[in-house]
């Protein structure tokens, strides 16, 4: 299994991080990685998610919601093919740290026959410097 685990710190109250992380129709206005999110905000539903890590092509994913827990987590699971080839468990989980302050933590977990060869080297490190970028962006959007 690989993982990529980022986080930062808004000074924002948790509320608003999830109002900008959530408001599907304006990700494509502010987010660098994450270049769009359609469908349902409702656990067991699937939405599509279109990245763009840095030098890297896009890719379009339909993921089912695991977890939809307003100003808290939000979770999905995807994958290629068939589970157990490749499958990602992608999470945002907010922390109240003080008013007006939320820890932000976004990760992924990759697993299946073919993680450790499609996660590896360039697109690894592209797709932890897209989540740094989206992580930074999305600081600057809810502040």
């Amino acid at each position: 299994m690989r993982e990529i685990k980022t986080q930062i710190e808004i000074n924002a109250a948790p509320e608003r991080v999830w109002a900008v992380l959530t408001d599907f129709q304006q990700t494509p206005s502010w987010n660098p990685f994450i270049r769009s999110m359609t469908g349902p905000l409702a656990e067991g539903r699937r939405i599509e998610v279109v990245i763009q890590p840095p030098g890297q092509p896009a890719m379009t994913f339909k993921p089912v919601l695991l977890t939809v827990k307003p100003a808290r987590e939000l979770r999905w699971r995807g994958g290629l093919v068939l589970p157990g080839v490749f499958d990602g468990e992608h999470s945002f989980l907010l922390v109240e740290i003080a008013p007006q302050k939320t820890g932000l933590t976004q990760s992924e977990k990759f697993s299946g026959l073919l993680a450790p060869l499609i996660m590896s080297g360039s697109r690894l490190q592209a797709t932890r410097a897209g989540f740094v970028a989206m992580n930074e962006a999305l600081k600057r959007r809810a502040e």
